[in-house]
């Protein structure tokens, strides 16, 4: 039998009201792959995102998670939410980084990244700290230590957030636009960190409007717009050579 996907969508709809946001999205994700999701505004990728570790939940279909049903458990025919904690433990195996940053700014950075592994994971605090260390090491911040948020730029606090998400040994990371609230000249650090971890084999679904970032580190593009998968395929077959109208007018506003 062969390995699952680490992520597999199932006709997968959401709403928000009466606005249907995902419109059976069926997409997966193998072990390794980086797939980058590129749509305008309002496309329904941050939507999906949002559902694969079930910080939203979903309104049909399924999503599952290295082949385990996500944020649900279905007994007969039936499909039941699980509970918070349940939900909780789920999601130690994905990492997450917002396009705010999202760090607790009362705690310094290596602080913010130990957090999860000695409250959740109990994991002693000198190896906590070790290991933080580490991570802070690999997104070049290993002198910022002791700083807080407000010490650090927008570029900074990101790739803290990308340590912070990687401190549980996640084997999913999920972007959401890492780089869209960051000056120009800050961005470049942040995607350099992402490449890296492209390059080690981590298994990385990206929101981005980072063309260059899509061609050079994924491995499968896909392009969504109103809620649906419209085109997909390696960047350079997507990129370069759309087969849908609406992919070539996206692409041709953000080029």
């Amino acid at each position: 039998m062969s390995e699952p996907y680490v992520v597999e969508a199932r006709g997968v709809r959401k709403w928000f009201g009466s606005n249907e946001v995902l419109k059976s999205i069926t997409l997966s994700v193998s072990r390794g792959e980086v797939l980058c999701l590129l749509g305008p505004s309002g496309s329904g990728k941050t939507t999906f995102l949002r559902c694969i570790n079930h910080l939203e939940s979903i309104d049909g279909g399924r999503i599952l998670v290295n082949g385990e049903l996500m944020g649900y458990r279905q007994r007969g025919d039936k499909v039941y939410e699980l509970k918070p904690r349940e939900i909780a433990e789920q999601r130690r195996s994905i990492g997450m980084v917002f396009q705010r940053f999202n760090l607790s700014t009362h705690m310094t950075a290596l602080e913010n990244i130990t957090e999860a592994p000695i409250g959740i994971a109990k994991m002693p605090k000198n190896t906590a700290r070790e290991r933080g260390m580490a991570l802070l090491d690999r997104v070049g911040l290993a002198d910022k230590a002791n700083q807080y948020p407000a010490q650090l730029s927008g570029g900074q606090q990101q790739r803290v957030a990308i340590a912070r998400a990687l401190a549980l040994d996640p084997t999913l990371m999920l972007f959401d636009e890492p780089t869209s609230a960051l000056d120009p000249e800050l961005v470049g650090d942040v995607l350099d960190v992402m490449r890296d971890l492209a390059q080690s084999g981590m298994t990385m679904i990206v929101v981005t409007h980072e063309i260059g970032f899509s061609r050079e580190a994924a491995d499968r593009v896909v392009f969504m717009d109103g809620g649906v998968v419209v085109e997909e395929g390696p960047p350079t077959q997507l990129l370069d050579n759309p087969q849908h109208d609406r992919t070539r007018a996206f692409l041709q506003s953000v080029l």
